[in-house]
């Protein structure tokens, strides 16, 4: 990338994520292309992107792509699909890898991080971590539920490189607050055990956090999650700070909690979640470091043979 110019930012994906940035990143003047599918393409084409947020509503017409008419590169390109589409958006994004194209994905767990590097090379692939909650509608209509809405990015092994600064650059002051870190791996890793530990908590249960922790054994289960995931951090050389570990116990031991995680929504709706990337990710790393992680294998084998009945 080069520092100081105007950065041409494709976005994967135009969903609840990726909409709402990229959304914003256009609202705010930036280059943005969206690289979509044939049917979001000519929903959006036809209806522009919309976005109903506490933060203002917002509609325009954004530049689109699809992955049959991808040909040229982009100095930034924003992976924000879910990490069961990852092979597909993977080869999609071929084209758009230039010289000095950096990758930021904004995707859950650590698993993509090896995937876009075996594909795309160690230095291109960032770190990143977003904080968002959106929902799309059928309508098409990208819903923010609260006023939640950060990015976190670093250059996972120059933290101060030009060309960080030039990512910092062409993504801040667009109508969200971001934050470029020294450390985002250990940042992607503190996500990564509290979003593992509440949905391994409410998949295998099948409720809110506070139904899970009312109920007999609830309690116990929950702190046994937040500790083995939290071991496969600290074991990887990431311990999470003592009030980090403190707030994700007490947010998942919480009886009046009505928290419930997105995969566990998508799990009773029916719906591909990312078993895989979130928790059989951590169990395999764990097994390779030699930490014990009962519970995360049981939520594991649950999650699993989900997956198989609905490939079936």
């Amino acid at each position: 990338m080069n520092p100081g110019a105007a950065q041409r930012i494709l976005v994967v994906g135009a969903g609840a994520t990726g909409g709402y940035f990229g959304g914003r990143l256009a609202e705010a003047g930036r280059d943005v292309t969206f690289l979509v599918r044939a049917r979001r393409a000519e929903q959006l084409r036809r209806d522009g992107l919309v976005i109903a947020s506490p933060h203002g509503d917002l509609k325009l017409t954004p530049q689109l792509v699809t992955g049959a008419e991808l040909d040229a590169s982009y100095d930034l390109v924003l992976f924000t699909v879910k990490a069961y589409g990852l092979d597909q958006a993977i080869a999609d994004i071929t084209p758009a890898i230039g010289p000095e194209t950096m990758i930021l994905p904004m995707l859950n767990g650590m698993r993509h991080l090896d995937m876009l590097t075996a594909r795309f090379g160690e230095q291109r692939v960032l770190g990143g971590v977003c904080l968002v909650a959106t929902a799309l509608g059928e309508d098409g209509t990208i819903r923010q539920l609260n006023d939640l809405q950060h990015i976190t990015y670093g250059d996972r092994h120059q933290p101060d490189s030009a060309r960080m600064h030039a990512v910092d650059e062409a993504v801040r002051g667009a109508g969200f607050p971001t934050r470029l870190s020294r450390d985002v791996v250990g940042d992607m890793w503190r996500k990564w055990v509290f979003l593992a530990s509440i949905g391994a908590i409410t998949c295998l249960m099948r409720g809110t956090i506070g139904q899970v922790v009312s109920a007999p054994g609830g309690r116990a289960f929950a702190q046994g999650v937040v500790a083995e995931c939290a071991a496969v951090s600290a074991a990887a050389g990431h311990p999470l700070p003592a009030a980090e570990l403190d707030r994700t116990r007490s947010v998942a031991t919480d009886a009046t909690s009505p928290i419930n995680s997105s995969m566990s929504r998508d799990l009773g709706q029916g719906y591909p979640v990312e078993a895989d990337h979130i928790i059989g990710d951590l169990v395999d790393r764990a097994h390779a470091l030699g930490v014990e992680v009962p519970l995360l294998e049981l939520v594991y084998t649950h999650l699993a043979v989900y997956q198989d009945r609905l490939a079936r």
